[in-house]
């Protein structure tokens, strides 16, 4: 990574594209935070940095989400991206400029890159069998099938992976597989399809990847791809299918996710077409010199640390620098749910919050490692009150009323306390380093120890003292300078994070915040009125916010279901006889663990009565602080006969509900119920 001090860069960076299909949310805006606090950071330096993005339009799911608001999937994806745009905004998100894959520059690249990969040898076919939904007369993409996994015969399984065993697989080898949009049993019906040669850039990767090009711990994830073998890759799909069509191959598509980093092209494409300034090709050829970085989700890594890469090297363009991972955001410890209202949309936080708090608090958690970040509501109200408010603007408060007042607005011509102004502006390349290595939680920190120590100065001067004295008058116009000089520094080094801010702040000091600038303090310089610069929150806001969610989140369920199980078709319909050889207890959790090795998995102990039992549960990612559900009941199958998984033996299986990908809630009987109860 390069360091904070160095000569002018040539910086290109793309956040992951959203898709299309639905609103921006809280989650989202970690990354595009995160990325967009180090993006103003490299502005402030002076760098040539580019910052883009843009939609991710096409895909099945679009389509048929089209179909059923009876609109075409070109104006849903307009529509939806006015929507996203809107809300970055909200955020301060300063893109150079946002796209959409549905363009004509990405259908352009994407052909271009297809055909060098094709005449290099990289493009294979072959006739393979794909799960064929004869009443919707489609082939059904792998998240379209559900069934019981293969490995270790968890039921209602997505058709690429198990969400229990973590176990990858091709959707034709599910058990009882049903189509997500019909119900019926889909059959299988031939296709030719068009491979991505992935194996054959193996030992670029290898190398690639421990460049240092990705995080360790991407890197070391990696390794285990590598272990179980590259398979060719099919970037095909069949029509009906809303993307692009394959040159020379009619009725068969792109899929999705071979044009979607592409994108990150497209986009930039289009920002040099109408800049016409930037070369495009200065920053995409195999030897350029300039800097490459993607901001994406943890769950997106296969994708732009294999493919990605190996489609460019492919196709003579230029690698990633670097790709920057990040976690999942939770809510109150626990995954996003709607049905909580912590599924909060960024629309919704903005008609109630500042955009800055969030932007701060986020910023103060993030690491360069790859963390889930927990956004505990009371934690986030206490934060921001107390950092923001309380340390930082109550230190310009406290001082411009009195240079108004005394001394209309003209700051002193000296500093009361050189050495302690010195020992500020001496830690801007230690915050420029953390800025830099993505550090921001450590930065943050640095930023705050600084507004203690410059809140102490104020306590012991103690101006309002002061000003009670007439013969005092210069140093009472030394002081309040002095605690604005110390305020103008920590708003500099703050600017990145709370833009909003910082503007209100440049505004009110008549300057422009630069990093540099602090070397010279401000002196003999008129500044304006002090004008509120911040408001506290208040937990009613946030209570509200938390209300108007659920809110959003029944009208959105009232509006969608066409049924009591429109999201997931019942099931054929089973005998009595069957169902009453599932024998359900109920189990009393001992002991919860997270699994090392398993993004996906917690480790109960169960007691059943007496009886021990061990069950591996994909409920991690709604319960990542596991300890919680210790002391607690639920309900298990006890008579499932046992599995080997690759962490252990699981002897049986706990029952949850699931209102979709977004939450998962554990069963728990009545009070009253004992361990080993028998459910009737």
């Amino acid at each position: 990574m390069a360091t904070a001090k160095h000569d002018k860069r040539q910086i290109l960076v793309t956040c992951a594209l959203p898709y299309a299909n639905g609103a921006i949310h809280l989650g989202h805006m970690l990354e595009h935070i995160q990325a967009d606090v180090w993006v103003r950071y490299q502005r402030m330096r002076g760098h040539e940095i580019y910052f883009i993005c843009a939609d991710d339009a096409h895909g099945t799911p679009v389509m048929l989400k089209a179909q059923q608001l009876g609109i075409t999937p070109e104006a849903m994806i307009d529509a939806v991206k006015a929507e996203h745009e809107k809300d970055f905004a909200g955020f301060n998100i300063s893109f150079d400029n946002y796209h959409s894959t549905h363009s004509e520059e990405n259908r352009q690249l994407s052909e271009q890159i297809y055909l060098r990969l094709k005449q290099n040898d990289h493009i294979k076919t072959k006739i393979i069998e794909q799960l064929f939904d004869a009443e919707k007369q489609m082939f059904l993409p792998d998240r379209f099938v559900r069934g019981t996994c293969p490995r270790c015969k968890a039921p209602d399984q997505y058709g690429d992976n198990c969400e229990v065993c973590s176990a990858t697989y091709s959707p034709i080898e599910l058990i009882e597989p049903k189509s997500v949009l019909s119900g019926s049993t889909p059959v299988l019906k031939e296709s030719e399809h068009y491979f991505f040669d992935l194996p054959a850039f193996e030992s670029m990767l290898k190398t690639w990847i421990r460049s240092g090009s990705l995080q360790e711990q991407v890197a070391n994830k990696m390794q285990e791809w590598f272990e179980s073998g590259l398979q060719p890759w099919d970037i095909s799909r069949d029509s009906p299918y809303f993307g692009f069509e394959i040159p020379d191959a009619p009725g068969k598509y792109f899929y999705v996710w071979l044009d979607a980093p592409i994108g990150y092209m497209g986009s930039f494409k289009n920002y040099c077409d109408k800049a016409q300034q930037v070369d495009f090709n200065h920053f995409w050829h195999k030897d350029s010199p300039t800097e490459l970085y993607h901001f994406i989700g943890k769950d997106i890594v296969y994708f732009h640390s294999l493919f990605w890469p190996a489609m460019l090297d492919g196709s003579d363009y230029r690698k990633p620098s670097n790709i920057f991972a990040h976690g999942y955001v939770t809510v109150n410890g626990a995954k996003m749910s709607k049905s909580r209202g912590t599924f909060i949309q960024a629309s919704t936080y903005l008609s109630h919050l500042d955009p800055d708090c969030l932007r701060y608090y986020y910023t103060a958690k993030l690491s360069p490692r790859i963390d889930d970040i927990d956004l505990n509501l009371e934690d986030f109200v206490q934060r921001v009150n107390s950092d923001i408010v309380n340390k930082v603007v109550n230190l310009a408060s406290r001082s411009a009323g009195f240079i108004t007042k005394r001394f209309e607005g003209q700051l002193a011509d000296r500093l009361d306390d050189q050495a302690l102004y010195d020992s500020f502006i001496g830690k801007a390349e230690l915050i420029a380093q953390y800025y830099e290595d993505r550090e921001s939680g450590k930065a943050i920190r640095e930023i705050m120890a600084l507004a203690d120590e410059a809140n102490r100065y104020i306590d012991e001067k103690a101006p309002w003292v002061i000003a009670k004295q007439a013969e005092q008058s210069q140093q009472l116009q030394a002081v309040c300078s002095m605690g604005l000089n110390l305020f103008r520094v920590l708003m500099t080094y703050l600017k990145p994070v709370v833009p909003a801010l910082a503007e209100r702040t440049e505004n009110f000091l008549n300057i422009t915040l630069q990093w540099d600038d602090i070397q010279t303090p401000l002196l003999a310089k008129t500044i304006n009125p002090f004008k509120a610069l911040f408001n506290r929150i208040e937990m009613d806001k946030v209570n509200t916010m938390i209300e108007d969610s659920k809110a959003l989140a029944e009208q959105a369920n009232k509006s969608q279901l066409s049924g009591p199980l429109a999201d997931e078709p019942l099931l054929e319909t089973v005998k009595f006889d069957d169902f009453a050889k599932v024998d359900l207890r109920v189990a009393l959790i001992k002991q919860a663990d997270i699994v090392e090795g398993s993004d996906k998995l917690l480790q109960l102990t169960l007691d059943l009565g007496g009886e021990i039992r061990n069950v591996f549960s994909g409920i991690r990612s709604a319960y990542p602080d596991p300890k919680k559900l210790e002391g607690r009941l639920t309900v298990m199958v006890a008579n499932l006969a046992p599995r080997k998984m690759r962490f252990g033996l699981s002897e049986g299986m706990v029952l949850a509900a699931g209102g979709g990908e977004s939450e998962i809630f554990l069963l728990s009987p009545d009070s009253g119920a004992l361990p080993g109860m028998a459910v009737r």
